[in-house]
């Protein structure tokens, strides 16, 4: 579903960006930063808050640092499109820790997953959960070689 794009003021967007890249910053020091005052920077956290822009503030966690040091995207395809079919799957895809990202896309491919693994073997035991849970008619896995980029700031 498409949301309507908020309005945004520049100070909007660089308390967007400050906090994009170090949700632990005091209002104290994101107000001073950006030459805010701070019951002027907690209002607009709070709308950005209310309308739905700052969804949530979370850590960051290396996967290599956890013990999970492969990346694998599998693209799904099923020859069942139903809304109960989508229900199942998007049900027990998104039971599974592993599943990271969960994509319904157009084209090729009906399904594209982002799956965080130790290795073939627990990748394999993915695979195995995910078709029994649901009749799917192809499943193809890329395994991740090398991440040259990962960012999780939305360009503003």
């Amino acid at each position: 579903m498409i949301k309507e794009a908020k309005k945004l003021d520049n100070n909007d967007r660089n308390i967007l960006k400050a906090l994009q890249r170090d949700a632990s910053l005091s209002l104290e020091s994101l107000a001073a930063q950006l030459s805010l005052s701070t019951n002027a920077c907690w209002r607009r956290i709070k709308r950005m808050e209310a309308d739905g822009i700052i969804a949530r503030r979370v850590a960051i966690v290396e996967p290599e640092a956890v013990g999970f040091g492969m990346t694998v995207f599998v693209a799904v395809r099923t020859n069942d499109h139903s809304d109960k079919w989508l229900e199942k799957f998007a049900k027990a895809a998104s039971a599974v820790e592993e599943v990271v990202e969960l994509y319904r896309m157009a084209g090729e491919v009906d399904y594209l997953l982002k799956l965080l693994v130790r290795d073939v073997a627990d990748y394999d035991r993915v695979y195995k959960k995910l078709i029994k849970a649901v009749p799917l008619s192809d499943v193809s896995a890329s395994f991740a070689m090398e991440r040259i980029k990962y960012e999780t700031a939305v360009p503003l």
